[in-house]
């Protein structure tokens, strides 16, 4: 019910410009522009999906793959430099990753997406490896005992029950990139960060509070689906 309530307030703010009009004026009834015009909020909102979405994405495959290899055997001498690593870039500004990033690959949405994913990592990888190891280790040598292969193990097992415990990895980085993904804007990536640094360069706090309003409810949207989503594991595990 609460998701579906965010969900329809979310959209009838993108959807409809005379909400944000009356708002707005009798909030900052001394300006003249209290409406972002420069690009329809529903275009920023698909362009801050999208660069939340792919690095996101990424950052869940990649977290999840090097959680997984570096619980194993054959990879275990490699967990205090991926835990190392993981860290660095979560403390690494991403502005200083955007700054980085722009010589390398170009102005716009791929220097924004490489920021994201290196700072989204940390918490993925970081819940795969407890979540893995928190496993009890009578339940996994039951399992060998029963004749599985190690990838049956890890498959039928150890990601199921670690499942809850990845997938809250998978939320805070999630919601973590939602925020963040508003500095593309400085670099031609566009998202819900263009209103945000119009209204900081002019000096227009109404685009400020719009753009700030929408991303901090799409934050909540996403938190809240994601939630339900690790409850629904919870109760099926």
């Amino acid at each position: 019910m609460i998701l579906a309530i965010l969900t329809g307030l979310f959209l009838l703010l993108v959807f409809s410009p005379a909400v944000w009009t009356g708002v707005m004026r009798s909030l900052f009834p001394g300006l003249e522009r209290v409406i972002y015009s420069m690009a329809p909020l529903g275009q920023l909102v698909l362009e801050h999906v999208f660069l939340v979405g792919i690095s996101s994405g990424l950052a869940a495959v990649l977290g999840l793959a090097t959680g997984i290899f570096v619980t194993r055997s054959w990879g275990r001498d490699f967990l205090p430099a991926v835990n190392a690593l993981a860290s660095m870039g979560q403390t690494f500004p991403p502005v200083a990753v955007l700054a980085l990033a722009v010589p390398a690959v170009g102005f716009g949405y791929r220097p924004t997406i490489i920021a994201l994913l290196i700072y989204g990592l940390l918490p993925i990888v970081r819940n795969t490896i407890a979540g893995i190891e928190s496993l009890d280790g009578a339940v996994l040598e039951a399992a060998r005992g029963m004749g599985m292969t190690p990838g049956q193990v890890l498959a039928k097992v150890e990601l199921p029950l670690a499942g809850p415990v990845i997938m809250a990895g998978v939320r805070i980085s999630t919601v973590i990139n939602i925020g963040t993904a508003t500095l593309g804007a400085t670099i031609g990536a566009g998202g819900l960060g263009k209103p945000i640094i119009a209204g900081l360069i002019g000096e227009n706090p109404a685009f400020i509070l719009e753009g700030a309003i929408l991303v901090g409810l799409f934050a909540v949207i996403v938190d809240t689906g994601l939630g339900l989503l690790v409850r629904q594991d919870i109760a099926q595990a």
